[in-house]
């Protein structure tokens, strides 16, 4: 592979008119680039940040083969790549002359990319985060269920969804109230969280979906606030919300998990959810 061929462009339609196939093709390892483009669409770029999205296409005897985006000012997501096309997207990556403050990926793929580019850039790679997707089977509601019930969020609910949505942020450890109200609008337009309520009517947890695309819908995210952990809340919600995705027609129901949070990795186990591939995070330092 040569750093020519990657091809980059700032137009969402040329993008999706290049790659739209190639990442269908393939949607839960593709469900990032799928739900995000997706998002780009119907709610244009101010969803994600005030920096206008880039794009990149890797194509080979006119076959695209790879694909990147990123949507400033957060990192640079990439599909699955060899190690010989990580180092070619690093050379093309270092010759736009755009910042990359880090990237998120496929795990050995990344783990490439980030080698390629500190040896390129002089930059230090920081292990932010490792990830692991999970895919649903066979759907189980874990027992007991809590008291309570599901209730799709509304407009009325925006602050609350903006709050415990920046919350959620701060504990995986990112920033960003513009885009916590970003969020809370869009998913609200679609009706994309499902909070857990008490008996008496107060919202104790939520999990979000992302639109269907391609087949396939994403739970993203699940948050339950500190004090009210340990009680079912957290299962209660995923479940309904992956029984919601799967009544919608959805072909697949996934879901990230942070690896070195063993309770939520055994929970979405015992809901259903099956591995399939191993993601990481990295931050790039000058």
């Amino acid at each position: 592979m040569r750093p020519d061929d990657w091809h980059l462009t700032d137009d969402l339609d040329t993008f999706l008119t290049r790659a739209g196939s190639f990442l269908r093709s393939r949607p839960a390892l593709h469900t990032v680039p799928l739900t995000v483009t997706d998002g780009l669409r119907t709610r244009g770029s101010r969803y994600y940040g005030a920096e206008a999205p880039y794009f990149g296409v890797m194509e080979s005897e006119g076959t695209v083969r790879a694909a990147y985006f990123r949507t400033p000012p957060y990192r640079l997501s990439v599909t699955p790549l060899t190690p010989e096309e990580a180092d070619s997207l690093a050379a093309h990556l270092a010759g736009l002359g755009r910042p990359v403050p880090g990237v998120m990926g496929e795990r050995s793929t990344v783990d490439a990319l980030t080698r390629s580019w500190e040896g390129r850039t002089g930059v230090t790679a920081t292990l932010h985060q490792r990830q692991r997707l999970y895919r649903l089977g066979t759907l189980t509601v874990p027992q007991p269920v809590p008291k309570g019930r599901p209730r799709i969020a509304d407009a009325a609910d925006r602050e609350q969804l903006v709050r415990w949505y920046g919350e959620f942020l701060e504990a995986v450890g990112e920033s960003g109230a513009e885009r916590a109200q970003g969020w809370a609008d869009s998913r609200i337009s679609y009706g994309g969280t499902t909070f857990w309520e008490a008996p008496d009517g107060t919202p104790v947890a939520m999990a979000g979906v992302t639109r269907m695309v391609a087949g396939q819908i994403r739970v993203a995210p699940v948050y339950t606030p500190v004090h009210l952990r340990g009680r079912g809340y957290a299962g209660a919600v995923t479940a309904e919300v992956s029984r919601a995705a799967l009544a919608a027609g959805a072909e697949e129901v996934l879901l990230f998990t942070d690896l070195a949070n063993p309770t939520s990795n055994a929970l979405y186990q015992r809901i259903g959810y099956r591995p399939v591939a191993d993601f990481a995070v990295y931050d790039f330092t000058a």
